[in-house]
């Protein structure tokens, strides 16, 4: 018998039909629940203190670098948190007015790091020509000043 057809009729490789993938669990958050700073928050992988649940105990403890691109990653991280948050609260007003303030300090942030370094994705890199490709990247060590 040929290795294909074994492995066919082994069923070698598949799940029964009624076999569950996962059964993951997340903490359900209430309206207006305890944020972190986005400093804080983009370290420990959320904004919100209710849903850090470190694995193993293991708590990441590092710190970002005080870098123009760092402080953009981070309002970016806080953007998307906040947003995931408002997906299943809509109607939390001050968690949105938050995002919006988070939204317009990114655009400013993102604003002055292009003009100062360049562009950071490909929609930005469109002046008179194509220029996503100058150096220095954004991630290269020693390739970029200081702001």
């Amino acid at each position: 018998m040929d290795s294909k057809k074994m492995l066919q009729q082994s069923g070698f490789g598949r799940l029964p039909a009624t076999a569950p993938l996962a059964n993951p669990y997340v903490p359900f958050q209430m309206e207006d629940p305890p944020r972190y700073e986005p400093r804080m928050g983009v370290i420990r992988g959320t904004l919100f203190p209710g849903l850090d649940l470190p694995f193993m105990n293991m708590v990441n403890q590092k710190e970002l670098p005080m870098t123009p691109l760092a402080e953009l990653q981070t309002m970016g991280f806080a953007l998307h948190e906040l947003a995931l948050y408002l997906d299943t609260h809509q109607d939390d007003k001050e968690a949105f007015e938050v995002f919006r303030t988070f939204q317009r300090l990114y655009a400013q942030g993102r604003e002055k790091y292009e003009k100062e370094c360049g562009p950071l994705t490909h929609m930005s890199a469109m002046n008179d020509k194509y220029t996503w490709l100058k150096d220095p990247w954004p991630w290269e060590y020693a390739g970029n000043r200081e702001v």
